[in-house]
């Protein structure tokens, strides 16, 4: 079964930068198509970016575009997202899972790991 395990939160300033990484077990990322998600206080979790086992990528948050950037090293099994231009409102918990992956949908296939907390506050 696949594992994913989120790290690389962190407090930082408005308009501060944050990698995030999701390192992936028990499958490889040339079969698996992920997708990162957050969960602001009192919000529902909304998918922000996916990408395809083939590298193909849908961003699925308009509040993220041009500041929010999907990769992956198939070699190490990690998929990243590279936050820049934070904004306050981008606070919440980053998850990433194993998706149903579209031109225009991001759906989580399983369940949720323990995600990595990102605050921007000045």
């Amino acid at each position: 079964q696949l594992q994913l395990v989120e790290s690389g939160g962190g407090t930082v300033q408005p308009g501060g930068s944050l990698r995030l990484s999701c390192l992936v077990s028990g499958g490889t990322l040339d079969y698996y198509s992920i997708g990162w998600f957050r969960q602001a206080p009192g919000k529902e979790r909304e998918a922000v970016s996916c990408i395809s086992y083939s590298g193909g990528i849908t961003n699925i948050a308009g509040s993220v575009k041009g500041r929010f950037t999907i990769s992956k090293d198939n070699a190490k099994n990690t998929v990243y997202l590279q936050m820049d231009n934070l904004k306050p409102e981008d606070t919440a918990v980053y998850y990433c899972a194993d998706v149903d992956y579209g031109l225009t949908y991001c759906n989580p296939l399983d369940g949720w790991g323990q995600g990595t907390l990102v605050t921007v506050s000045s």
